[in-house]
């Protein structure tokens, strides 16, 4: 008996350390991989050799850290999905043994660990760092800095905990409720972290809409648009015009016209990316004119369409079933049952989707005029701005599992702190949740197709001139080829 019991804690601590390992290799890749990202738009000239540098490095650390945790709360539950799928293909296998449930349910519950440690200290620490300059009267240096992080975030937490204690007994007045806020680790960051889900969902249900009709615009951009009735060589004959009669009213100018040159010259490099453009449409095959772009635009359309009739199928099945909710009884476990009806193919369309919903709702998000600002440039993001970009993207990658569920996108139950939140259980939340959503992701659907029909519309009946379209093409503004300026 007691060779027994080590034999099974022997094989516990191994598979533990297995496990653990196994954390550690994939986190290390996606913090590879974010690393890269940050400094590809990280600014170069925020890179001194002094105090702050050490205070830039470490906040570009922090950040690149909560940028991976995004990464791997994004791929959550794709690698959860697909892995259930692969369990039941292969049961038996040999190799695929380190594939179980308690991997899974262990990265669940790392993944939304992270985020809140993220979310709630590694950021405000970061972005507080970044803006500290020391108490007066202290010796200036990392320390005095380091000082007064620290006080404004016991400050931050004060005034955070002072704000849910009204929220909560302004919503749920009930005195085991108020008790249970005091357990800090079991109640109050789980319900904290609830509630920031809970807006992290909105913000997708504002932006996923608006970029699901946005990405037929960025697709346009990045693929060769079909030449139907259009003169490439003429195109380019007015660009090159254009690009000389800026250069030499450039030329012209003297050097104490500072505004007048530096309108000038984001005027070329306007004129010279729409070269750039035309010049790679011209040299692209007719292969990739004619038949790549239709067929990306029939595939987008097609994903989109298929979303909205998944959420509309999810809303007659939250009418007539309670285990649609997406708090509903637990399911079957890790590989013992597919969650969906057509096996890995169903498996292979819902990871798809949640891929699509997120890059879409990325697009929605830097789409909206609110955060057309904080888009990231390559080689010209400030720190400051980097640590915003990454708060958002935590808050919509931790926030993508509970949407895909909530919509009916998926039906794998959210394990960890993700299948807590006491909202998923409110019927008329969710209910609201997938009618606003089927309903803004039409409307936008539908004023993007229609767009161009309103236009003719409004130039037929002349009121083109009340700029009573919101496409933002008409603001724009043209160079002729003598320089001046020509509304379009």
């Amino acid at each position: 008996m007691e060779a027994d019991e080590v034999t099974i804690r022997e094989q516990n601590f191994h598979s533990q350390v297995r496990e653990y390992t196994i954390c550690f290799l994939l986190f290390a890749v996606l913090y590879i991989v974010s690393y890269f990202i940050i400094t590809r738009y990280k600014r170069k000239a925020d890179e001194q050799e002094d105090e702050d540098a050490i205070v830039n490095r470490i906040s570009l650390f922090l950040s690149t850290f909560t940028l991976a945790v995004s990464a791997g709360a994004v791929l959550l539950l794709p690698f959860s999905i697909i892995s259930n799928e692969i369990l039941l293909s292969f049961p038996q296998n040999y190799y695929i043994q380190w594939l179980n449930g308690s991997l899974i349910h262990g990265l669940w519950n790392l993944a939304s660990l992270f985020s809140n440690l993220c979310l709630f200290v590694l950021m405000p620490f970061a972005f507080f760092f970044l803006e500290s300059e020391g108490f007066a009267g202290l010796k200036k240096g990392i320390r005095a800095r380091i000082l007064e992080t620290l006080v404004m975030l016991i400050l931050l937490a004060l005034l955070i905990l002072g704000i849910v204690w009204v929220a909560s007994a302004l919503i749920d007045n009930d005195a085991a409720s108020m008790e249970s806020l005091y357990d800090l680790w079991e109640f109050y960051l789980p319900y904290l972290y609830s509630c920031i889900s809970l807006m992290g969902c909105l913000l997708l249900l504002l932006c996923t809409p608006v970029g699901l009709s946005r990405m037929f615009t960025v697709m346009g951009q990045l693929l060769v648009k079909p030449t139907i009735l259009e003169d490439l060589d003429e195109q380019m004959y007015i660009i090159t015009l254009e690009e000389e009669a800026i250069q030499r009213k450039l030329n012209g100018l003297s050097s104490s016209v500072e505004y007048q040159t530096v309108e000038l010259e984001r005027e070329l490099e306007k004129v010279r990316s729409k070269k750039t453009n035309l010049e790679r449409r011209k040299k692209a095959s007719a292969w990739e004119r004619n038949l790549v772009y239709p067929a990306v635009m029939i595939l987008l359309l097609t994903e989109t369409s298929f979303s909205v009739l998944l959420v509309a199928f999810n809303i007659l099945y939250l009418l007539v079933d309670e285990t649609a909710m997406p708090k509903g009884s637990g399911g079957p476990g890790i590989g013992n049952a597919s969650l969906s009806t057509f096996g890995f193919v169903g498996a292979a369309l819902e990871i798809i989707l949640i891929f699509y919903l997120m890059v879409s709702s990325v697009v929605g998000f830097y789409s909206l005029r609110f955060f057309e600002n904080f888009t990231p440039r390559k080689d010209d993001t400030t720190m400051t701005k980097i640590i915003g970009n990454c708060v958002s993207i935590l808050v919509l990658s931790s926030a993508l599992p509970v949407m895909s569920r909530t919509l009916g996108i998926t039906r794998f139950d959210l394990l960890g702190d993700f299948g807590r939140f006491n909202w998923l259980g409110n019927f008329y939340i969710v209910l609201s949740y997938n009618l606003l959503f089927a309903i803004m992701t039409t409307l936008c659907l539908v004023r993007k197709f229609t767009s161009a029909v309103r236009e003719e519309l409004l130039k037929a009946l002349g009121l083109d001139k009340l700029h009573l379209s919101n496409n933002p093409r008409d603001s724009e503004t043209k160079p002729s080829a003598n320089g001046h300026q020509k509304t379009l």
